[in-house]
């Protein structure tokens, strides 16, 4: 009786007992189903809702509705993904029909040996398509892919977007390991034994390296070339790579000797006498103490301020006893391209390198050995994307005063810009200018007579290197645009104008200037009461 009474009063526990382990599990199981990010929790049936059992009914139906959705967005999802699998398909396949693989490579895996030389036959056809050992014809003067510079510590790039700086250093990991394996893959093959020499040969280091160029043509390759420290002074070695969507291939080793290598620095100029002064100290500095192969042609046009012109010339001449300057003189109106065209037609020695200058330029040593290093007669011609200048007044503004000429040459986004839009500083060998027919002397005054060279090289076969470098500075000066010029001559000349002036964010400061400062004195006001 008494087990049997004990055993009643035990019943209703266990029938509790099994009611939630049931709920429980139900629980578990919903949990279980339910799809991966979905974030709506489990709505557990209330205490007052009409009955547990109605309360899970509803939560069941509401999951199945749920995972039907779910359902149907997966499979517009995948047809989306079949749809788009099938167009990226479409265009392989018209590529493929448009630009159809001459060596035929196909990867027989049971002859590995024909596989391997199929492929590097491949890449070997990559350089030969892209411009590495020659220029192509291109239709304008966008079509150039230019170059971007490097050294060891910064990369100078030309796209640069609205975070990039125009002089950084290569912060993505990508980037930086892709010139670290390049200047190591460059100094190993440069302490490569050639085999024929018996002499103890030099063993070269990073530190030797100089700078680099690298442009990509996405569809076929890198091209990366490297300049290092020569065995003697003016002597450098040069390296030339290609990455052909693989491995980076030596494409050529070469000693390069630029000792006997004279520039002519060719300068047009009407009058701004104060401007050739200052000129002729960077001149001297740059060109005549520290590079030393250098000649200097002055095209001068008209009568007034020549005189002082021909003193500051002839006192350079004295005082650092330098003998190699042309001066001619043309009694005609102002034309950059006829005063360039003259000055080059008047040398009359050996096969020279001519360095198309302007007088409100600022050049290094460093930026005469890039002249020559990528120059070559009937192969290669130098636009290099000089650094200009903002207006110091506005950049320095907020300073006690504006430092040096020295030491504003900073490249950094706020000092200035790469003047990617312009071609008239370049370097190139005579008899390349004499070829191409030089300058259209039917342009006259400012602008233009550039774009038109430049277009000349672009459609010959010769390579256009285009690249900004650090040691070419456009000195800020106020731009009149005169009256005389042309329509487009005159919208060239004020869209130069505009750029030259600031930043976009110092001259919003300019623009805003009078609503800043009344926000400054309201909320000094503000404090004031407080």
């Amino acid at each position: 009786m008494m087990l049997r009474r004990g055993f009643i009063l035990f019943l209703p526990r266990l029938v509790g007992l099994l009611v939630v382990a049931c709920c429980s599990m139900s629980i578990v199981y919903m949990l279980a189903c339910t799809p991966k990010g979905d974030n709506q929790q489990l709505a557990l049936p209330r205490v007052h809702s009409p009955t547990v059992k109605e309360g899970y009914e509803a939560i069941l139906q509401e999951r199945e509705e749920q995972h039907r959705n779910y359902i149907i967005s997966l499979k517009k999802q995948i047809a989306q993904l079949k749809a788009e699998l099938q167009g990226r398909t479409e265009q392989l396949k018209n590529m493929q029909n448009q630009y159809p693989d001459p060596l035929d490579i196909q990867l027989d895996h049971s002859k590995p040996e024909k596989a391997q030389a199929n492929l590097l036959a491949f890449l070997r056809s990559q350089v030969d398509k892209a411009e590495v050992h020659s220029g192509v014809k291109l239709s304008t003067e966008y079509a150039a892919v230019p170059f971007e510079s490097f050294t060891l510590q910064k990369v100078y790039q030309l796209e640069t977007g609205l975070t990039r700086h125009p002089e950084e250093k290569p912060v993505r990991k990508d980037k930086r390991d892709e010139l670290i394996e390049v200047i190591e893959l460059a100094v190993g093959s440069l302490n490569k034994p050639d085999g024929v020499s018996k002499a103890k040969p030099r063993v070269y280091t990073a530190s030797d390296f100089v700078e680099g160029i690298y442009r990509t043509e996405k569809n076929k390759g890198t091209l990366y070339e490297l300049t290092f420290k020569g065995d003697a002074k003016h002597q450098f070695k040069k390296i030339v790579l290609f990455r052909p969507f693989g491995p980076v291939m030596k494409v050529k080793n070469e000693n390069v000797n630029m000792a006997d290598t004279l520039i002519n620095v060719i300068v047009p100029l009407a009058k701004r006498a104060s401007k050739f002064r200052q000129f002729m100290q960077n001149f001297r500095e740059m060109g005549i103490q520290q590079d030393g192969r250098i000649h200097l042609t002055v095209v001068y046009f008209g009568k007034e301020q020549m005189n002082e012109v021909k003193s500051i010339l002839e006192n350079t001449s004295k005082s650092a006893n330098f003998k190699n300057f042309t001066f001619i003189q043309l009694n005609e109106e102002f034309s950059r391209g006829k005063g360039l065209d003259v000055g080059a037609r008047f040398w009359k020695g050996n096969n020279v390198v001519l360095f198309f200058c302007d007088v409100d330029i600022y050049f290094t040593a460093e930026f005469l050995n890039s002249c020559r290093l990528n120059t070559q007669p009937g192969k290669k011609v130098f636009y290099p994307v000089l650094f200009s200048q903002y207006n110091p007044s506005i950049i320095y503004g907020h300073h006690d005063s504006i430092p040096s000429l020295e030491q504003q040459l900073i490249i950094k986004k706020e000092t200035g810009f790469w003047r990617d839009f312009g071609f008239g500083m370049t370097c190139q060998y005579r008899s390349d200018f004499i070829n191409i027919g030089g300058f259209d002397l039917d342009i006259k005054g400012w602008g233009g007579e550039d774009v038109h060279l430049y277009r000349k090289y672009l459609h010959s076969n010769l390579m256009v290197i285009r690249t900004p470098v650090r040691g070419l500075f456009h000195l800020w000066h106020e731009k009149q645009c005169l009256d005389e010029l042309t329509p487009e001559q005159y919208k060239m000349c004020m869209q130069s104008k505009a750029m030259n002036e600031a930043s976009h964010g110092q001259l919003g400061m300019l623009v805003f200037k009078q609503e800043i400062e009344t926000h400054l004195h309201r909320q000094k006001l503000s404090s004031k009461k407080t």
